[in-house]
């Protein structure tokens, strides 16, 4: 399934920031569940004068990169059907066999530590950045791996900034300041809520259905939509009840799985005041 590449736009207080000319006929493959994100980072991508499509897992990632050529390849750890790692892997698997060139691929991720690196690097992903990204941390990364069409080389890339904001909800002030304008964060934090309260409906029938598969999936998603804005101590408990409910079950953790669906509830009605 994919996106068009219309959407929310995000009108921006500042100049966009100057990118490389031959970036016109660069085109970028963008692969997320959440639509919140596809939004957020297709803004971005179209600001740098990036032509992108936006698919929503790994399989269609891959249909994608079957039907036409794409320069770098930006994807999301976690999705359903088949996740970034497993696209990776076949990814590498074709080009190998087709004896082509590496397309980069440049993982997203909502957390990052020594483990989360190992993986990546393992399925053959080139590089991450953790979420939430802005504007300039993606062009300094594409301006990494989408080396000038003349040199060939590489600008200096800084190291990976994994300081985040712990345990601390955003503000209407810290999320201008991270995404630029209002009008740009309003209809992203519309799509988050909306995706996340439907998850939400989706994980209490797979509870009620003692369904461990479709609980944890949705687990997954719902990691994703509390992680968007920054860390808010939630993702972390979510991510530690999946592994709980795949060894034990759903009954096992009913007071966990109750105690976390409140405190997301109570994060969503917050980002619904803002």
């Amino acid at each position: 399934m994919q996106d068009s590449t219309a959407g929310c736009s995000p009108r921006r207080s500042h100049p966009a920031p100057s990118v490389p000319f031959h970036w016109q006929q660069v085109r970028v493959l963008l692969a997320d569940d959440h639509r919140a994100y596809r939004l957020l980072i297709g803004s971005f991508l179209r600001t740098l004068g990036l032509a992108h499509e936006s698919v929503n897992d790994g399989q269609a990632a891959l249909e994608a990169m079957a039907a036409k050529p794409f320069h770098l390849v930006i994807s999301d750890c976690r999705m359903p059907r088949m996740d970034g790692y497993a696209m990776t892997r076949e990814l590498r698997r074709r080009e190998t066999e087709a004896g082509s060139a590496r397309i980069p691929v440049i993982a997203l991720t909502a957390g990052l530590d020594l483990a989360q690196i190992q993986r990546c690097v393992a399925c053959g992903m080139d590089d991450w950045m953790l979420k939430p990204i802005t504007l300039e941390q993606l062009r300094d990364v594409l301006l990494y791996w989408l080396p000038g069409a003349a040199s060939g080389t590489r600008q200096a890339r800084p190291p990976t900034n994994v300081t985040r904001m712990h345990s601390r909800f955003p503000t209407r002030a810290s999320l201008i300041a991270t995404f630029g304008f209002w009008e740009a964060v309003e209809p992203l934090l519309f799509s988050l809520i909306q995706e996340a309260h439907d998850d939400l409906m989706a994980l209490e029938q797979a509870r009620n259905g003692l369904d461990v598969r479709s609980t944890c999936e949705r687990l997954h998603r719902l990691v994703g939509s509390v992680a968007f804005l920054g860390d808010t101590g939630l993702e972390q408990r979510a991510i530690e009840l999946i592994t709980r409910v795949q060894h034990t079950g759903i009954a096992a953790n009913k007071s966990l799985l109750d105690q976390l669906v409140k405190e997301i509830e109570r994060y969503l009605s917050y980002l619904s005041s803002l």
